[in-house]
C-alpha cells in the first residue's frame, strides 16, 4: 500500500496500530516510564504514543517518521497536550537516523519493523541509541493459527515474513533479547483498527470523485474489507513486545 493510501485510510485515526487507547495507556504503565527517561520512537506516525507519555509519564522524546501528514498531527497533538518542550518530530528515513549511542532508556518501532527490512534489521537499528539496561518496545504481527493458502498475499505481508507467536519469540530471543512483557491486540481491536477505515475511505471516495488515484482507492478499500473478514481477524495477532539484551 502506498503512503498516500496510509495516510487517507487513517486519516481519522490517533494510534495508527491495533492498540485501543487503554492498551496503549496499558503499555506506558507495564514500560515502567518515569519523569526524565527518554525514548526514540522509529516509524512514530501520528506520535500518540509519544506525545501521551510525555503528558502523562513526564517522559521527553524523539519520533522519526517518513509522512508529513502524520508528522502535522503529532506536533498539533503535542500542542494540545501541553508538550512541545519536551518532544519533538523529525521528517526522515527511520533506517537513515543515527541517534547518540546509548542516549535513550526506551527505542520503539511499532508495526513498522519492515525499515530494517524485518524485524532482526530493525532490532540491529534500535540496540545502538539505546541504554545497556534499556528497552526495546517491538510492535509486531504474527499467525494466532497456521494460516490458509493466500492469507499473507491477501493481507499484504512477505510470505514467511511472520510466524506464530512462539516462533515471534524465539525471533527476538535469537536476536540476544528476553521477553519482559507483552500487550496484545485482540479481534474487536482489530476491528477498531481496521475496519473503522473503510468508512474514512468511502467518505474520501465520494469526496474525491475525480482524484486519479480514485479507482486504486477503491480497489484498495474492497481488498481490506475482503482480506480482513476473509483472514485478517481469523489468523493474524499483533502485539507490542517489551525486550532488553539478556
Amino acid at each position: 500500500m502506498s503512503l498516500r493510501f496510509h495516510e487517507i485510510a487513517e486519516g481519522g485515526h490517533r494510534i495508527l496500530n491495533p492498540l485501543t487507547d487503554a492498551k496503549l495507556d496499558l503499555l506506558g504503565r507495564i514500560a515502567r516510564l518515569r519523569p526524565g527517561m527518554r525514548l526514540l520512537d522509529l516509524g512514530c506516525g501520528k506520535g500518540e504514543m509519544l506525545c501521551r507519555w510525555a503528558a502523562d509519564h513526564g517522559i521527553e522524546g524523539v519520533g522519526i517518521d517518513i509522512s508529513r501528514v502524520f508528522l502535522d498531527a503529532a506536533r498539533r497533538r503535542a500542542e494540545e497536550l501541553g508538550v512541545t518542550d519536551r518532544v519533538r518530530f523529525e521528517l526522515g528515513d527511520a533506517a537513515d537516523h543515527r541517534a547518540e549511542p546509548e542516549a535513550f532508556d526506551v527505542v520503539s518501532c511499532l508495526g513498522a519493523t519492515w525499515i530494517g527490512g524485518d524485524v532482526r534489521g530493525t532490532i540491529a537499528l534500535m540496540l545502538p541509541p539505546l541504554k545497556q539496561d534499556g528497552i526495546l518496545l517491538v510492535g509486531e504481527p504474527y499467525w494466532v493459527d497456521e494460516p490458509p493458502p493466500g492469507a499473507a498475499e491477501a493481507l499484504g505481508l512477505a510470505p514467511g515474513a511472520h510466524l506464530s507467536l512462539a516462533g515471534t519469540f524465539d525471533r527476538f530471543e535469537a536476536c540476544g533479547l528476553e521477553v519482559l512483557e507483552m500487550v496484545l491486540a485482540d479481534p474487536d481491536d482489530w476491528d477498531r483498527y481496521v475496519a473503522s477505515q473503510w468508512w474514512t475511505l468511502s467518505d474520501w471516495i465520494r469526496v474525491n470523485p475525480d482524484d486519479p488515484d480514485i479507482e486504486r482507492v477503491r480497489e484498495f478499500l474492497a481488498r481490506c474489507r475482503r482480506s480482513h473478514i476473509e483472514y485478517g481477524r481469523r489468523y493474524l495477532g499483533w502485539g507490542v513486545f517489551v525486550l532488553r539484551r539478556r
